[in-house]
């Protein structure tokens, strides 16, 4: 499947839906083909995206057409993550978040653990999510500026 020809299909797919949240999923994998028509890439690199869109079977007809098309997205996000190395926004800025969380109740259990102990943990966890998000935040704006960001 080409990416004009899933462009059509995306759009096709948006016209008829009624579901916002339907509708969102529609938008993001159009925004995604959108970001892959105005990079330079090379007839075989073309080549590779079309054949992991084909992959994708995107053209059968799920019970479940927003749970199969989110799953299909993501799934082709971090494709184009692995072979490309781009990333939708915020990528890193959740990512980095995400661990900031994990490290900040670790933090909070173990050295603050002369504290109340539900002190300690939510001290933890907000030191390691304002670190985590400045992290990811910074993270991002360097991938933006090497124009990595779908």
């Amino acid at each position: 499947m080409t990416l004009k020809e899933t462009n059509n299909f995306f759009e096709s797919l948006k016209n008829e839906a009624t579901n916002k949240s339907e509708i969102k999923i529609y938008n993001r994998f159009l925004q995604i083909i959108s970001e892959l028509k105005k990079r330079d890439f090379s007839k075989d690199e073309i080549q590779l995206i079309e054949t992991e869109l084909e992959s994708l079977n995107l053209e059968s007809n799920p019970k479940n057409r927003k749970k199969y098309f989110r799953k299909a997205r993501n799934k082709f996000e971090s494709y184009l993550k692995d072979k490309f190395s781009l990333t939708p926004k915020g990528y890193y800025t959740n990512y980095g978040i995400a661990i900031g969380l994990n490290f900040g109740v670790l933090f909070g259990i173990v050295l603050m653990s002369s504290w109340d102990r539900s002190l300690g943990i939510s001290t933890g966890l907000s030191i390691g999510m304002i670190i985590g998000l400045l992290v990811g935040q910074w993270m991002d704006k360097k991938a933006v500026s090497e124009g990595r960001v779908l």
